[in-house]
């Protein structure tokens, strides 16, 4: 019965993540119909591609038996990801974006490689499994923590502009569908990360419940003043850590603090 019910965890999970991973699409369509990613940080998503193959490597049978749900949407997600660095490389706005991107493209490229082949040829057992685990888990709770900029802007500016319901509610339900998964199977690689997942994707729905009447206050206004300039159409949907959300609440602070004279960087 155990078994049963961290197989439907896992589904569950396994749906979720998908569509947190496509979330970004009307992003960079907006990027192919423009043939520039403008403001756009490349970042989020060289970070969530290398979270995804840290992950699916981990999920292998010879590294983490019974963990093959894992392998699966995390293999979806690395194959969307690089999809995502491919557009972005394709039409960067200029070419230090582009240098940039390469950069950071073969950085993932390299620390996954080194995982993989220290991993393989040398460390067995559980020696392998932790190193792997290790890994996998830095990664996911950094991918996981990414929204702690729009949290912070959303307390600053009284506004849930920047922090859509709906996917923090898939944050939440996502983290939680594979904490109840890793905590089944006995896994802390897995549990850990996710209960920091599902933690943070809670605290964004309460922010949103106290302040999702805010936004037409002065905050609200400051926000929209301050973020990147707004396109009739162009109803983005921001990933947790997608570029979007961190770009704008970055851009938000930038103006604000300007204007008192000081720069405020957001974590």
């Amino acid at each position: 019965m155990e078994d049963v019910v961290k197989f439907i965890f896992g589904i569950s999970g396994n749906v979720i993540a998908l569509f947190l991973f496509l979330s970004p699409v009307p992003t960079f369509w907006r990027i192919i119909r423009r043939r520039s990613t403008e403001d756009f940080s490349g970042v989020p998503y060289n970070m969530t591609l290398l979270n995804c193959l840290l992950s699916a490597w981990y999920g292998l049978p010879f590294v983490s038996p019974n963990n093959i749900l894992v392998s699966t949407i995390n293999g979806a997600g690395s194959a969307i990801e690089i999809v995502y660095v491919v557009i972005f490389l394709v039409f960067a706005s200029s070419r230090r974006t582009r240098l940039r991107m390469l950069g950071l493209a073969s950085a993932v490229a390299a620390v996954f490689a080194a995982v993989a082949l220290v991993s393989t040829l040398a460390l067995h057992g559980q020696g392998r499994k932790l190193m792997c685990g290790l890994a996998a888990t830095v990664c996911s709770i950094c991918m996981y923590a990414s929204p702690l900029s729009i949290m912070r802007l959303v307390v600053k500016t009284k506004s849930v502009e920047y922090m859509p319901f709906l996917l923090s509610l898939a944050v939440f339900l996502c983290g939680t569908s594979w904490f109840v998964y890793g905590l089944l199977g006995r896994d802390p690689f897995v549990a850990i990360p996710n209960g920091c997942g599902s933690f943070l994707g809670a605290v964004q729905l309460v922010l949103y419940a106290i302040y999702r009447n805010s936004g037409s206050g002065g905050g609200g206004k400051k926000a929209a003043a301050g973020g990147k300039q707004q396109h009739p159409g162009d109803d983005d949907v921001e990933m947790a850590a997608s570029a979007d959300a961190a770009r704008s609440s970055k851009k938000v602070a930038d103006d604000d603090v300007h204007g008192a004279g000081k720069e405020d960087r957001l974590v």
